[in-house]
């Protein structure tokens, strides 16, 4: 009797993807991430495995990296090969298989209506299937920040933009038009974001208390100052932990005094922004 892959941890950074199962043909990655309006993360290799016809209680956004996809969705056949983004809405039947006899490789991100709300699940139901580079594009770069504990902020403004954008896809006669960067609320964003340097905040907290929507905020914020949010606060974080390693700190104290979630999350961003570990940064003075 086959046993059941059982769900391993999230990928770390610069993991492409789960090892295949020998024995199964199949591997497959899930968790839950602390980022609002993900319901879950999926990650999954299936050389042979077909869903049954199924329904989710949540919004299905689908991206395969290897491999060809084949679907029926309201009893209408379609497909996804690896340059196109699939929508699939809740409550509408659906099954899936392979169109290659290699199988798949997929990612998919399980969103709640925080995002989507039930009033576009008949423009999906008619078009679920997307060719946009760009959504393609994001959509993977949201899924890295997501494997990256402590980039949460990156991960939901990343979220907000994609929201957005597949909203212009079910509905663009109902977007709002492009309004100039709100340099008072820009500011008043990075006072925020200075106060809240070492303990950070959720986007969609900061949107609340400015009385805006988080795209906005990310706008706004982006349109003054040439850079997200997300970065912004990182970069803070970098020149604090810099002071800290410099006055003698060893780099696991510095990265919990500076915000970072651990020290592999201080080390990723240090050299990234620096081009040095913390730790030859410190030996250096």
């Amino acid at each position: 009797m086959a046993t059941e892959p059982q769900p391993s941890a999230p990928p770390q950074a610069g993991v492409p993807h789960p090892p295949l199962d020998a024995a199964s043909g199949q591997h497959i990655t899930a968790w839950r991430p602390q980022v609002a309006g993900v319901v879950e993360v999926f990650h999954a290799r299936f050389t042979e495995h077909a869903y049954p016809m199924h329904v989710h209680d949540a919004w299905a956004l689908l991206i395969v990296d290897e491999g060809a996809v084949r679907y029926d969705l309201d009893r209408h056949e379609h497909g996804i090969p690896s340059d196109t983004v699939s929508l699939l809405p809740p409550d509408v039947p659906h099954n899936g298989s392979a169109a290659t006899p290699q199988g798949f490789r997929k990612r998919v991100l399980y969103l709640d209506e925080s995002h989507l709300d039930r009033s576009l699940i008949g423009a999906a139901v008619d078009s679920p299937d997307l060719r946009d580079p760009v959504l393609r594009r994001r959509i993977g770069q949201l899924h890295t920040a997501l494997g990256r504990p402590g980039d949460e902020l990156e991960a939901a403004s990343r979220l907000a933009l994609i929201g957005e954008r597949l909203r212009g896809h079910l509905r663009p006669r109902l977007l709002p038009a492009t309004r100039p960067a709100d340099r008072t609320l820009a500011h008043r964003l990075r006072e925020l974001l200075d106060a809240r340097q070492v303990e950070g905040i959720a986007l969609d907290e900061a949107a609340r208390q400015f009385g805006v929507h988080s795209t906005h905020l990310i706008r706004a914020f982006s349109g003054a100052f040439g850079i997200a949010p997300h970065q912004y606060l990182m970069s803070r974080r970098i020149d604090h932990a810099r002071r800290l390693l410099l006055a003698g700190h060893p780099p696991g104290e510095t990265a919990v005094a500076a915000g970072f979630y651990d020290q592999p999350h201080l080390t990723r961003h240090f050299k990234r922004v620096v081009g040095t570990t913390p730790g030859r940064y410190a030996r250096s003075r």
